[in-house]
């Protein structure tokens, strides 16, 4: 996840560019999907630091119970009023159990690596939606390859829970990163192409992929410093 402010007006900035040039309909859908991925982003940064305040505890699988119960009530909800509601429980909770791995990383390692994954992850989610807003790419070929990669990856992750395999580790990390990119990509090409537009369905998907885009870059770079 990036709680970097300039990630915001990164994705202002992407939104702006599109406007001018895409249908109504479609850049409305990009303006309150940016709109609300900053708020929920900002949000999240303010739990990440109660998280941190309080020294609240890892919370290891028991973080994907409640984050697999809010997904489904986003899911359930997106249509309506109450969705909105259900999308700042999702990343708040998220913002809240990611407190402890920073803090874990900051005892261990020192800010570099985190305020490296910070910056690593703002440049790439400008670019990688830069990219897709400027050359409108549609990339709705890229579907299977990229739900199949990322479900893979998933399970790969949790096996290596359990295995504590360094190598299987790192390249877990790296695939999450270069799908999670991907992911970003093909998610901004189904705006701007019809393919979506249920802006809390996007925004979800976008945030999403940030929080595992700066988790993975963060153990990357955290491998990288520690001696």
């Amino acid at each position: 996840m990036n709680t970097n402010p300039d990630k915001y007006s990164s994705a202002t900035t992407a939104s702006n560019v599109a406007n001018a040039a895409l249908e109504p309909a479609v850049a409305k859908v990009l303006r309150s999907t940016y709109t609300l991925l900053g708020i929920t982003l900002a949000f999240s940064a303010l739990m990440a630091g109660i998280s941190m305040a309080i020294n609240a505890p890892y919370f290891g699988l028991w973080t994907l119970l409640p984050y697999f119960i809010c997904l489904w009530m986003v899911e359930k909800n997106k249509n309506n009023a109450s969705g909105i509601a259900w999308v700042f429980a999702l990343t708040g909770w998220m913002g809240f159990t990611l407190g402890p791995i920073i803090s874990m990383y900051l005892a261990a390692v020192g800010s570099g690596p985190i305020m490296m994954a910070l910056g690593s992850t703002a440049l790439v989610f400008f670019g990688a939606s830069a990219y897709v807003l400027t050359t409108r790419k549609n990339l709705s070929f890229m579907t299977g390859f990229l739900m199949t990669g990322i479900l893979v990856a998933f399970i790969a992750g949790i096996a290596n829970i359990f295995l504590k395999i360094p190598a299987l580790s790192i390249t877990v990390s790296s695939v999450f990163a270069f799908l999670s990119a991907g992911i970003i990509m093909w998610q901004t090409s189904a705006i701007i192409h019809g393919g979506e537009r249920n802006y809390i369905s996007a925004t979800v998907t976008l945030f999403v992929m940030i929080y595992n885009l700066f988790l993975s870059l963060l153990q990357l770079f955290g491998i990288m410093s520690d001696d």
